[in-house]
């Protein structure tokens, strides 16, 4: 069943944001029908897929997930086709390619090298070691769980997306170079939950048009609400990664942070962003492309 606002019945925290951040509001801020945000798209089945480009238009994809996490959803999937060939009746919909025919996929490791750079100098001489055995032995999500125990889950989602403002400039960077092509809309933006990377993505691309701080804050807290019905096998995948059971939340806190973090230390969204190299002229497309009125 579809949720209060995901029309989709298998893809969840989907939705608008234009028309989310429009009826938060009640005025006409941003276009509709262009920015779509959600999770991972997939599980989704055969026909939500379908209607993700026959109903909403989609052309691209954003996919923020790391490395390992497309690693581990492709061997989740492998082992769903091999035991759906010995169970008879099963759902076919297992057997769908991860991704969608028709969609352009920009697979972009929102916490790329420079962000892991950054948590992995935090961790201490021994626990460096054994991640290095790890993950020269093929086992990541045990390395990242190092890195879960030791440093993210002390850091906190709002650390971590503080972490992400500093050191991934250049992932920002290429999710604002797609942005800016107004030949990539409609599009969706989507990490596991389509909380956090989502979360923040979205974020810098509200504050870069101008909505409100009450506005973004609604928008970011629902997606704790769209994502209750997969809580419980998310702890588990949580837990897996050394992390606490916080991270299947949203921070009240994790708007105001974000923006006093740019704030005090950048001045403003368009000061950071141009220090990332989103200079004026992307900027200037993003908002021709999903303000309602980008000459205000």
């Amino acid at each position: 069943m579809a949720s209060m606002q995901s029309p989709f019945a298998s893809l969840l925290n989907f939705r608008d944001v234009g028309k989310t951040i429009n009826s938060i509001t009640d005025t006409e801020l941003l276009k509709t029908g262009k920015l779509f945000r959600s999770a991972r798209p997939d599980e989704a089945s055969s026909d939500d897929r379908a209607r993700l480009v026959t109903e909403y238009g989609v052309k691209t994809i954003i996919d923020l997930r790391t490395t390992t996490e497309l690693i581990e959803q492709a061997r989740k999937r492998d082992a769903r086709i091999k035991s759906s060939a010995a169970v008879p009746h099963s759902n076919d919909d297992i057997a769908e390619p991860l991704k969608i025919p028709g969609i352009d996929y920009r697979e972009i490791n929102f916490n790329g090298s420079g962000y892991s750079k950054a948590l992995i100098k935090q961790l201490s001489w021994p626990k460096f070691v054994k991640l290095l055995g790890l993950m020269a032995f093929g086992y990541r999500v045990e390395a990242i769980a190092v890195l879960g125990t030791n440093v993210m889950r002390q850091r906190g989602l709002v650390g971590l997306a503080v972490d992400s403002l500093d050191a991934c400039g250049s992932e920002v960077k290429e999710v604002f170079s797609v942005l800016a092509d107004p030949g990539n809309y409609p599009l969706v933006i989507h990490c596991t939950q389509g909380k956090d990377r989502t979360g923040l993505t979205v974020l810098l691309t509200l504050m870069l048009l101008g909505v409100p701080s009450a506005a973004m804050k609604e928008d970011y807290m629902r997606s704790e609400g769209e994502l209750l019905s997969e809580r419980e096998s998310r702890l588990v995948e949580i837990r897996q990664l050394g992390l606490g059971d916080d991270f299947a939340a949203c921070d009240p806190e994790f708007v105001g942070k974000i923006e006093q973090h740019i704030k005090e230390r950048y001045g403003s969204i368009e000061q950071y962003l141009r220090g990332v190299g989103v200079g004026q002229e992307m900027q200037k497309a993003v908002r021709s492309i999903l303000s309602a009125n980008p000459g205000l």
